[in-house]
């Protein structure tokens, strides 16, 4: 890929905005910003740019995790983190050889199906037997859950299936964020390591572009955390479920050809 500086202002913007998405909810960086720029450069360009800024903003986010806050996560969750890995170095894998059209579709039909399942307005039949069921504590259904997520993650950088994970569990908003940021934190650590080895990066402007983004990404994520106490949380929740509706409806109908 021959990087423009077009196309250079146009990924730091739409990072700075995937950034800010996320300061304020504690999640959206990847998807959001994964969703925008596969609509400009391709899906897996896009989810090979995406990789250093996401591990960046979740860096910033951990912290809001006090130390002993940070050390039960780590003991309730690493099953699902550990999983989660290996699901991640699976979909990194499978990334370069599924095509441009189905990875679009793909994309735009996760992001609506979280809305789906994440918006407090509409009840889904059969969504409370279904988290029931699935949306356990168990070590065993985290591992299993955490496998399929990554899978997910490492194909297409899309991870609301972790977010709507966490939330079955009522966690309070801080430690929500933190958790959030703790799991694609240790996924994303991998990813790094998986992009290096397969040769995701191709050359160094694409490596080059990815860390520089993390930049502007950083930089969005400060702005929404300094934003968020100002936002009534259902301001917060409807914007973002909005916004998603809109980038799931763009990338499935460009998945499908229209």
């Amino acid at each position: 890929m021959e990087v423009t500086l077009a196309t250079a202002a146009l990924v730091f913007g739409i990072v700075a905005f995937g950034g800010f998405v996320t300061g304020v909810n504690g999640f959206g960086f990847a998807v959001v910003g994964t969703a925008l720029l596969a609509a400009t450069i391709g899906p897996q360009l896009a989810v090979v740019v995406m990789i250093l800024p996401i591990l960046a903003g979740n860096v910033s986010l951990v912290r809001e995790l006090d130390r002993s806050s940070l050390r039960s996560c780590v003991r309730r969750f690493w099953p699902y983190v550990a999983a989660a890995a290996v699901g991640t170095a699976v979909g990194m894998v499978l990334l370069s050889a599924i095509p441009t059209g189905p990875l679009t579709l793909a994309l735009g039909v996760f992001v609506l199906v979280y809305v789906a399942f994440s918006q407090p307005w509409v009840s889904i039949p059969g969504e409370g037997r279904f988290r029931a069921v699935c949306f356990t504590e168990g070590s065993g259904m985290k591992a299993a859950l955490g496998l399929v997520s990554g899978v997910v993650f490492g194909a297409s950088n899309v991870g609301v299936q972790v977010v709507a994970y966490l939330q079955s569990l009522r966690l309070d908003r801080s430690t929500f964020v933190g958790v959030v940021a703790l799991i694609f934190l240790g996924i994303s650590t991998v990813r790094v390591a998986l992009a290096a080895w397969l040769g995701l990066f191709g050359g160094t402007d694409l490596l080059a572009l990815s860390a520089v983004a993390s930049l502007p990404g950083l930089v969005g994520v400060e702005a929404g955390k300094w934003v968020r106490p100002k936002i009534p949380q259902s301001s917060q929740q409807a914007a973002t479920m909005g916004l998603l509706t809109l980038i799931g409806l763009r990338l499935t109908t460009r998945g499908i050809g229209l």
